[in-house]
This record gives structure tokens, sequence and C-alpha cells, in this order.
């Protein structure tokens, strides 16, 4: 019986023996941590070649350009000014005369010329005896059938006694030849002849008034004539009566006695029309 444990005994010894040479030897680092070694079966190589995560790159702030201020809008055109009433008259008290005959008509309206374009009061032109020079001078300077006093003739004597320069015109358009009339007057601060009666008798106009100043507008329209006629207060039984002196007339009123004149009715080459005996600039 002891025998038989004995021998066990030693068989047990002999096989935890055996089992000791089976298991491997374990390493002082596996033995100084808990943690597994980790493993891969991937080669070294193949992990250093792994790209980093891809990281969007952050946008670099821009300036943006600030848009400039934007323009004022043009202001809107001003609308043009309405012409308003506007008057000139040379007319002054006493620069009156009247003819003292009936034919020295040219003669009477050349010494109230005179005294319109002189403004000092002194030295008026009206003389008889003078008026009667005068007359003799514009009909020798007329050259027309009738042995009288034509609006040429008038004009140079009006240049030779020194109120020129003096021209006649011929304006077909009846409110034109108004224009004409007072722009001249606006313009020269010397009175305009107007020939009468289809030439027959002549007037001359002192002032005007007008819708808009002539030197502003270039269409305006004259609504009123100063005149001075002198054959007044006679007047005439065809053509009707003289206006007083410094009388405004409309220009209805005014065209029932300045017509338009014929040339076949004098010696002259200008066309028919308005006449007028004009004042021109000085040079």
């Amino acid at each position: 019986m002891m025998g038989v444990q004995l021998r066990l005994l030693a068989w047990f010894v002999s096989l935890a023996t055996l089992l000791s040479g089976c298991v491997p030897a374990t390493r002082l680092d596996e033995v100084a941590t808990d943690r597994p070694a980790q493993s891969s079966s991937a080669p070294a190589a193949a992990r250093d070649n792994v790209p980093a995560p891809h990281r969007t790159a952050s946008p670099t702030p821009t300036s943006v350009a600030t848009p400039p201020p934007a323009s004022k809008p043009a202001p809107a055109p001003k609308p043009a000014p309405a012409p308003k009433a506007f008057a000139l008259n040379l007319y002054q008290e006493g620069d009156f005369v009247p003819q003292y005959t009936f034919e020295w008509c040219v003669a009477a309206s050349i010494q109230i010329m005179h005294n319109l374009i002189d403004d000092t009061g002194t030295g008026k032109w009206a003389d008889r005896v003078q008026q009667g020079e005068l007359w003799e001078m514009a009909r020798a300077r007329s050259f027309n059938s009738f042995n009288g006093a034509n609006p040429l003739g008038w004009a140079k004597v009006l240049n030779e006694v020194g109120m020129g320069p003096y021209t006649v015109v011929s304006i077909a358009d009846y409110e034109e030849a108004l224009r004409t009339a007072a722009r001249a007057i606006a313009d020269t601060g010397r009175p305009v002849g107007l020939v009468m009666w289809r030439g027959r008798h002549v007037w001359v106009m002192s002032g005007f008034q007008s819708l808009g100043d002539p030197a502003k507008f270039p269409k305006f329209s004259v609504t009123g004539i100063r005149v001075q006629d002198p054959l007044y207060p006679y007047g005439d039984q065809r053509w009707g009566p003289s206006p007083a002196p410094n009388a405004l007339l409309t220009p209805e009123q005014l065209a029932t006695q300045l017509v338009v004149r014929e040339p076949r009715r004098w010696s002259s080459n200008m066309p028919a029309g308005y006449m007028l005996v004009l004042p021109r600039g000085k040079a």
C-alpha cells in the first residue's frame, strides 16, 4: 500500500515537471503591465503612409470693396422764366411839335425825334422857320415824282443833323414790324419813324409796352405803342382821328392807319411791307 502511494507521488512529480517545460517564458514588460501588447497584421511601412485627417482650410477673410456713395440725382432743370410786362417811353412833356402846314409832317417829325433824343430839357426844336428848312432838306433828298419828302429823305436828314444812324426798312409781317421797332427803341434809346396811310403821312413811335423784355425774350409781343402824330388834332376823314401826343394805342388800333406801303407809290426798289425809319446802333 505504501509502495503504491509512493509510486503515485513520483508520477505526479514527473508530470508537473513535464508540464512546466511547455509553458512559454513570460517577458518582464508583460509582467509590469496588465495591458496586453498591441499587435497589427498591417506592415509598419503601411501605417507610416496613412494620410493625416483632411482639414479644410479656413477661408482667408477678404476686404469687400465699399461701393462709392450714390451720386445725387441731377437737379431738375429750372423752368424758363415767364415773360413779364415791360414798358419803355422816351416821351417827356414838351417833346411834341405840331406840323405847321399840311405838308410838313416829315419836318415836324424830325423836330419831335430830336426832342425825344435830347433828354436834357434844353434846346427844344419847335420853331416854325426851322421846320420849313427841315422840310426843304428832306424834299431835296427824296427824289420822288410827288415832289414831296419820302422816307429816304427823312432818314438822310436825321443822319446829317446828327441823330443817326437811321435806315429805311420794309417788313412784310405786321407783328414782326412792331417787334423790330420796339427792339430798336430799346437797343438805341432813339425813336422810330412810322410811315402811315400807305405813304401819305408819318408818325413817330416814342415807346411801347410789351409782354417780355426785348433784351431777354426774342419773341416778345408788343401790346401797346406810344405815338406822336404831328397832325394832331386834325386827323383825316378817311384814316381817322389823330391820337393825342403820347397816346398809347393797341396793335389793333395802330393797324387801322399803319398799313402796307406799295413800292409803286414812290421811287424805290424796296418790297411792299410795313415801312419804318429805323435807328441803328452807333458804330
